[in-house]
């Protein structure tokens, strides 16, 4: 349920209420609005049977939420979220951020060579895999720490942002030393322990969706992560698994509307897994700006031929840099920026 405070209540009545909600072993979660501050309380609400909370100095109203993702549905914060960093980057705002880069972190001069292009193009993200998910056991894993010093050394030198993947729980510590933003993959959608242990974390999470995962999974998936305190959670779609085959999922545009009108969390789009094609790429990262998309994650390589992973879907630099102007025109006509 959701616990909606007066627009004049002090901080003394907001920690009783707190203290008072985890008396009774429930878990309060405060969200402070441009307006008014809502505590969010998750556990058995007939727990709050003997202590009812209408009555307490500093609140409204006491609301039940229906949807089974409480913390990140519309019931609970109306408001967009907007997930900031400190270099004022804002992801959910009027300005679209940008994340490009290899699939794979390969070698650090690869690593500069795209870093120019998508810093100079307007980006705001280094993307690249250091640890690699991939259905054969047999290709290429990634460079692990390796790889997370060349993203963070060549992220620093260029002035921006690392995102990247973490798929274990005992390398949750370890990825946050070298990035910005966690990245829970597809495949780990519904890996829970991970979920919950990124929840933990103080550092912005990039939740993508799963192979073959609804959008009620999906924000059941992200409520996981909210529900242990990390409320800095975006979303990221990037194609399902049907039974069309002449892409490599089937790129849902469909899921940035309903998650914009079910959610408050910024949502992203990856055209790059979500149609596995390079000359499909820019249609689909245009169609999902005009939709209302928050940002763009992009693959780019300046040898798509000799890529260790997801070569056939990367962009080469000059393509990246087209999509980006074309980008800005499509975002421009719809009231937004990039």
């Amino acid at each position: 349920m959701i616990i909606v405070l007066k627009s004049d209540a002090t901080q003394k009545q907001i920690d009783h209420i707190v203290e008072k909600v985890k008396g009774l072993g429930l878990k309060p979660q405060v969200s402070k609005g441009v307006e008014r501050t809502i505590i969010g309380v998750i556990g058995p609400e007939d727990k709050l049977s003997v202590q009812p909370l209408e009555v307490f100095p500093g609140v409204e109203k006491v609301m039940p939420i229906l949807k089974p993702y409480k913390l990140v549905s519309r019931e609970f914060k109306n408001e967009n979220t907007v997930v900031s960093f400190p270099n004022g980057v804002k992801i959910g705002g009027k300005k679209l951020v940008m994340m490009a880069g290899p699939c794979s972190v390969e070698s650090k001069q690869m690593l500069i060579n795209v870093a120019k292009v998508v810093k100079k193009a307007g980006a705001s993200f280094l993307r690249g895999g250091a640890f690699k998910p991939r259905t054969s056991p047999y290709n290429f894993q990634g460079l692990g720490e390796e790889g997370l010093k060349y993203l963070r050394t060549v992220a620093d030198d260029m002035g921006l942002l690392v995102v990247t993947e973490v798929m274990d729980t005992r390398d949750v510590q370890l990825v946050e030393r070298y990035c910005d933003m966690l990245q829970i993959g597809a495949r780990n959608m519904q890996n829970f322990n991970l979920l919950k242990e990124v929840g933990l974390s103080k550092k912005p999470i990039l939740l993508k969706r799963g192979l073959a995962s609804t959008i009620k999974e999906w924000l059941l998936s992200a409520e996981y992560i909210a529900s242990n305190g990390n409320l800095n959670i975006v979303l990221c779609e990037r194609g399902i698994r049907t039974f069309e085959d002449a892409t490599r999922n089937t790129m849902d545009l469909n899921a940035i509307p309903v998650v914009k009108q079910w959610s408050h969390l910024p949502i992203i789009v990856d055209p790059s897994h979500g149609t596995g094609s390079w000359s499909w790429v820019a249609p689909l990262a245009k169609g999902a700006v005009a939709v209302g998309a928050d940002g763009l994650m992009i693959e780019v390589h300046p040898n798509p031929e000799e890529a260790l992973s997801d070569g056939p879907q990367s962009l080469l630099p000059e393509k990246f840099l087209q999509l980006m102007e074309d980008s800005r025109k499509v975002a421009h006509a719809v009231g937004r920026e990039i």
